[in-house]
């Protein structure tokens, strides 16, 4: 089922595939799609819990950030507010079981496993067979969790340091801890970190963060102005994070601002 229109910040379009609606292992995929930017807004969902996940663009959150190796999850009644830019597509999964690690969190980032990601993708789409989908539903719910050993055990191919310290930085952009204060964290030395960056992303460190600080400033300024922006992901002065954006992106954070509403 498609429903379409495109107004600020709605989705150009949004898709329903549901397998076994109305049981207690159902599961209902909604697939937006974006024109960079989707805004759910304040919500609060009495029946369903729900799992938001995006593969090219940054999800907004109370509290912080997701990127495609993550998802934002929210508990059935539970209020959240989630924003996605830079985004073409975001999923929206809707369940009524809670999903076994996921027991103890009310809403947060989570860990995606690449299979839970393939599968969901693949329900997103018009001629799965139910038995198939709902076979499908129990491994995108195994393939959740919520600690930082899931995390890396879900997508680390190397050491796994480059993603310890990936989540903690998605979701704080503005930390200032250094490589040497990594290291030293976790036991290790920094070429060791400097490896595992460019083995898992193939940058650097300090490339991967200024990349991972400017997607996440493209979620902020949809609500935030320029100087506020530059503070909460990480930039001493508002002018150095106007170079740095408009090196990165060739425009000015002043562009990426939505228009204001007509009065």
């Amino acid at each position: 089922m498609l429903s379409g229109g495109h107004i600020g910040s709605d989705p150009v379009v949004c898709e329903e595939y549901g397998y076994g609606l109305g049981t207690h292992d159902g599961i209902l995929v909604l697939v937006y799609r974006c024109d960079g930017r989707v805004d759910f807004g304040e919500s609060r969902e009495d029946f369903l819990h729900q799992l938001y996940w995006t593969p090219d663009g940054v999800l907004a959150t109370v509290g912080g950030f997701v990127t495609g190796r993550e998802g934002f999850w929210a508990r059935r009644a539970v209020t959240h507010e989630v924003t996605a830019a830079g985004a073409q597509t975001v999923y929206r999964v809707c369940l009524r079981e809670v999903p076994p690690a996921l027991r103890d969190v009310r809403a947060g980032g989570v860990s995606v496993s690449p299979e839970a990601i393939r599968l969901m993708e693949s329900l997103g789409r018009d001629g799965v067979p139910l038995t198939q989908a709902l076979a499908a539903r129990e491994r995108i719910m195994a393939g959740l969790g919520v600690s930082t050993s899931a995390f890396v055990g879900h997508h680390a191919a190397g050491s796994g340091f480059a993603m310890t310290i990936a989540r903690v930085l998605t979701r704080d952009p503005a930390d200032r801890t250094q490589l040497d204060e990594w290291a030293s964290r976790l036991h290790t030395s920094v070429k060791t970190v400097q490896r595992d960056f460019e083995r898992e992303f193939g940058m650097s460190y300090s490339r991967w963060r200024t990349v991972t600080r400017l997607r996440a400033a493209k979620a902020l300024l949809q609500l935030h102005p320029v100087g506020q922006v530059a503070h909460q992901v990480g930039y001493d002065s508002p002018s150095a994070f106007v170079a740095a954006f408009a090196k990165e992106f060739g425009c000015t954070p002043g562009r990426v601002r939505p228009d204001p509403s007509p009065s």
